[in-house]
């Protein structure tokens, strides 16, 4: 077999090629249509799940703080657990990002999108052989609304209300329309509990493919299927372990070894040392997440919008990419949007290094003398290289850009969203509205840019009330242009998700902006044993 048919059946394997473009190819390549036949049904069958099995991951982001209360999940390792055990009452579609049924069948909106009825499936059992009742999903609802539950969803649930029963039926009446509704249910905070987890929150009981059977914070979790899952199409294999493994170093030679099948935060300077491995396949995500340069728009010299559109055409965003994300990424456009997301304003124009625009700008700006960008280790993974790479970039238009080196100890509260140039990053969110809403409507508390825009904040709720989906990406197109064109932020990349596992691994969903398949790796994949 030639590479390039294997790369053609590796495609139908990973369930990225179907049968009509495969044909098309193989024909093109001189295969005959009998040979070709052959080769996709193979591959094809490789596809197929097979079950049983014991899955180990190994993954960074657990700790000892962590806990089994889905409300005040904070940490990668807890958001896999939840995965795991847990359904929330709405799911993403992986390749698409549209809101698909879980534990809610269907629902509808009002035609203000204000109030939103859901339909509750029936015939679903919790592990401890209880049906799921619509008391449950509102108690549940209700705990994550309440600020004593200290619950991660809350800035997701304060929209909403009123929940309650319309016969079987869940309706919630939101303070204003919000047409993503569906897809905040995704949260993965948002567990479905019995009685909504008031009786005890860390039982870690629920409607999820595997049953919980230990969790040891900081070190590891482990999980057995559950036999009377009302979904046939996961939970694969038999049984899960996850362990803590917050050391890069140690996360390689376990995944090299065999020692586990999967693991995440694969440094990119390390990708080409894994790919020697001849068991090991790289996984490689595109994501939402965004590393910024932060000017206050409040703040002088960043007043001046001629001074933030020189420092914009100032940034190399290409050798940033090649340099900082080791190619693992994408070119940013200043405003925190990219493909990832539904409803993706296309067409705009790529903003791009030009010295001579730069140049331009900052003489027609009036500023005179440097310009300090503070930055930290802890801001991104190569925040202190990225300004030292923008420091030279800049000096071809004439821009002195002086880099202040500062401790990550205090950084987050001393520097960042105080001080009027930093760097930051951003995990990026599920919709354009919440991190819009998050990051840049003007009483945001995380506004770090104070980008003060009333007629910004106007469009924001225009588009969160729209359900005509050709307007509402009209709506986002001139948020965007708002933003990149006059806002303060610079976004010169978007980051990959960069993950690893045995070849023994199948069927892993490159769930679109999400890590680790949107947390729900280990309820997707299965092992060709």
């Amino acid at each position: 077999m030639t590479d390039y048919t294997k790369y053609l059946a590796n495609q139908v394997t990973r369930g990225r090629m179907s049968r009509r473009e495969f044909m098309g190819r193989a024909a093109a390549f001189g295969i005959s249509l009998s040979v070709a036949g052959t080769m996709f049904d193979t591959a094809a069958k490789a596809q197929e799940p097979k079950r049983g099995g014991h899955l180990k991951l190994g993954l960074q982001g657990g700790s000892a703080t962590d806990s089994a209360d889905p409300a005040t999940s904070n940490s990668y390792f807890t958001g896999v657990a939840n995965r795991n055990w847990g359904d929330m009452l709405v799911e993403s579609e992986p390749h698409t990002g549209a809101a698909v049924p879980a534990l809610a069948e269907s629902w509808e909106p009002s035609a203000d999108a204000a109030t939103w009825t859901f339909n509750i499936r029936k015939g679903v059992k919790f592990h401890d052989g209880k049906d799921l009742t619509i008391d449950d999903v509102i108690k549940t609802l209700q705990r994550h609304t309440d600020a004593k539950s200290e619950s991660g969803a809350l800035g997701v649930m304060k929209s909403i209300k009123e929940i309650k029963a319309d016969g079987d039926k869940l309706v919630l009446v939101l303070t204003e329309g919000n047409a993503d509704l569906p897809l905040l249910l995704t949260d993965y905070h948002l567990v479905i509990q019995p009685n909504g987890g008031f009786d005890n929150p860390t039982a870690m009981i629920g409607t999820g493919p595997y049953k919980a059977v230990s969790f040891e914070p900081g070190v590891r979790a482990t999980f057995e299927r559950f036999q009377d899952d009302w979904r046939q199409d996961r939970g694969f294999v038999d049984s899960i372990e996850m362990i803590v493994m917050n050391d890069a170093t140690a996360r390689i030679a376990a995944l090299s070894s065999g020692q586990v099948h999967f693991i995440n935060r694969v440094d990119p300077k390390t990708v080409d040392l894994l790919k020697r491995a001849p068991n090991v396949e790289i996984l490689d995500t595109p994501g939402r997440g965004h590393y910024t340069l932060v000017m206050r728009c409040d703040t002088a010299p960043f007043d001046n919008n001629d001074l933030r559109l020189a420092l914009k055409y100032a940034i190399d965003r290409e050798t940033m990419v090649e340099k900082i994300l080791g190619g693992y990424g994408k070119v940013g456009n200043d405003f925190p949007i990219n493909e990832n997301y539904a409803l993706f304003p296309e067409g705009m124009e790529q903003r791009t290094y030009d010295p001579e625009k730069a140049a331009f700008h900052f003489k027609k700006s009036g500023h005179s003398g440097s310009v300090l960008l503070r930055t930290s280790d802890v801001a991104f993974p190569g925040a202190v290289d990225a300004a030292v790479l923008y420091q030279e970039s800049a000096k071809k238009a004439g821009i002195d850009i002086e880099i202040k080196r500062e401790p990550g100890d205090g950084y987050w509260s001393n520097v960042w969203n105080v001080q009027p140039f930093t760097m930051s990053y951003w995990d990026g969110r599920p919709t354009q509205d919440q991190m819009y809403t998050t990051v840049y409507q003007s009483k945001s508390d995380w506004n770090e840019t104070r980008f003060i825009r009333p007629d910004f904040d106007k469009l924001l709720l225009e588009a969160r009330a729209e359900l005509d989906e050709a307007k509402r990406k009209e709506l986002y197109r001139s948020m965007a242009m708002m933003v990149r064109d006059e806002g303060g932020v610079i976004i010169p990349m978007f980051n990959d998700f960069v993950n690893a596992a045995s070849k023994q691994v199948k069927g892993f969903v490159h769930d679109i902006g999400n890590n680790m398949s949107n947390y729900y790796v280990a309820t997707r994949v299965w092992l060709d044993t």
